[in-house]
């Protein structure tokens, strides 16, 4: 089974597709793909067919937000904490995954037509080594691509991703790469709940999810606006308390020359910026870094 399925939606789909693409539409959807071992109990099948059926409407929800112009996905496929599983159900679905990223290599063509980015997060040193190369192979050979982007999350826990950044501000500021301090930010997401089984989730689930999004809209634009006025407002003042102290230390009174103060003040803004920039491309290159040393036919 492809990762992304060919072919266009059907004339009521489309009918459908282009009243929702009329208001705002979200930039990044995720799914919890939650409920394949249920889905199993209630068909009465082999645990490993309800993953693999799960996979299978992946790869068709993957075709329902290109076609709604969605560009980026995020799919929460495997918890440590499944690592507690049977070792028969675990052994299964890294079988399953062996197979699934064996199959995304063979799509280059496929992929580059799509232009689809392939991001895999998560500790991905708890799996088995040849699924870390095989995810390797898959995330370089589509780096470089950008029309639109999936994150898979494997090995993940939502702890396990905090704790995560966290080590990684920790480092970048021994790297002096950040300031000793920690910036909270926000994602403003509408959270749908759908008492739907993974593997029977329809088109008209998605769009009922969208739709819900986009009554809730003017709420999440609001909050995000508040939120980045107030965020600008704290940069400012820190970027005041900086520039006051730097014309201090030149022999200036606290208020300073104004084109001084104005020139430092710009100064400090860019300055702020270089260092975010500077960390995060300093952390794509460890997790390249990484990656490469998994493949380095590939590098």
């Amino acid at each position: 089974m492809s990762w992304i399925r060919e072919g266009e939606l059907t004339i009521i789909e489309r009918f459908c597709a282009n009243i929702i693409k009329a208001g705002p539409m979200p930039k990044h959807v995720a799914f919890i793909m939650d409920g394949n071992r249920r889905y199993a109990q209630k068909c009465h099948v082999e645990r490993q067919q309800g993953h693999s059926q799960g996979f299978e409407k992946l790869a068709q929800t993957l075709r329902w937000c290109l076609n709604l112009g969605i560009r980026e996905v995020t799919v929460y496929a495997f918890s440590i904490e499944n690592f507690k599983r049977s070792k028969e159900e675990v052994d299964g679905l890294m079988d399953l995954a062996r197979q699934k990223f064996s199959r995304l290599l063979e799509e280059q063509e496929n992929l580059k037509k799509h232009g689809v980015c392939i991001r895999v997060l998560g500790d991905l040193p708890l799996l088995p080594l040849d699924i870390q190369e095989l995810i390797a192979q898959a995330v370089l050979a589509t780096r470089n691509y950008n029309k639109c982007f999936l994150n898979v999350c494997f090995a993940y826990t939502s702890r396990h991703e905090i704790s995560s950044a966290v080590r990684e501000m920790a480092w970048g500021v021994e790297q002096g790469l950040l300031e000793p301090r920690i910036d909270t930010k926000t994602s403003h997401s509408c959270l749908v709940f759908q008492s739907v089984l993974w593997p029977e989730y329809s088109f008209w689930n998605l769009c009922e999810a969208i739709l819900r999004f986009q009554m809730n809209y003017s709420a999440l634009q609001k909050a995000r606006d508040s939120y980045m006025e107030e965020r600008r407002r704290q940069e400012m003042e820190r970027d005041q308390d900086y520039v006051t102290k730097k014309l201090q230390q030149e022999g200036f009174a606290s208020h300073g020359d104004s084109r001084r103060r104005r020139t430092l003040l710009q100064k400090c803004t860019a300055m702020r910026e270089k260092r975010i920039q500077g960390f995060l491309q300093a952390l794509e290159h460890k997790r390249a870094d990484f990656f490469e040393r998994l493949c380095p036919v590939s590098a």
